[in-house]
């Protein structure tokens, strides 16, 4: 099969170039501009969401969302700019939209270690032992007497008064220390 000299011109092209071009004929009504537009789009839209999310099944949504807002938007663009920092505009807010409204949901509230229910249910209980050699991990990367300390109260269930006793500190020095620790564990952990 032939490619006629326009086709050919199109491979050549950049991308940002093409959908600049597409994006000006849909505004102008060529329906089939504005189809191609959207199918040329939509796996670079996509492929840019899919590496920087938790749930890469949340990339199919967003790119959906970015794609409703491109076709609303269409008439805000500018030929005589480039078209992928338009787009990325967009894209960039429809995650960051998508990310905020699902982690404000209730059911995807934060926890910390210091959750009295977090530690019953995940650090002591053998049923989530996973989690557990996670934290142990975490653990095994400060020193053994923020190990010990952390533990002991922590875990153990130790008063902080009792581990100072045991460990000749003083109360204040044991609670730095397993503050410390925790917000490592945390940055290591989330």
């Amino acid at each position: 099969m032939d490619q006629s000299p326009s086709d050919n011109d199109n491979h050549e092209r950049s991308s940002d170039d093409l959908w600049g071009e597409l994006a000006v004929n849909a505004q102008k009504g060529d329906k089939k501009a504005y189809r191609s537009l959207l199918n040329e789009i939509y796996p670079f839209i996509k492929a840019s969401l899919i590496g920087g999310l938790a749930n890469t099944d949340w990339a199919e949504d967003i790119t959906q969302e970015a794609l409703i807002s491109v076709h609303k938007s269409l008439n805000t663009y500018s030929g005589d700019r480039p078209f992928k920092p338009w787009l990325m505009a967009i894209v960039n807010f429809r995650r960051t939209d998508f990310l905020r409204k699902h982690y404000n949901k209730k059911d995807h509230e934060k926890t910390t270690l210091d959750n009295p229910d977090f530690l019953k249910n995940y650090v002591t209980n053998p049923g989530a032992s996973g989690e557990y050699k996670d934290i142990e991990k975490a653990l095994a990367s400060v020193t053994p007497e923020q190990s010990e300390i952390f533990k002991k109260l922590k875990v153990e269930g130790y008063t902080a008064k009792e581990v100072a006793k045991a460990m000749n500190m003083s109360e204040s020095a044991v609670k730095v220390s397993a503050h410390r620790t925790m917000k490592k564990l945390q940055d290591m952990l989330t």
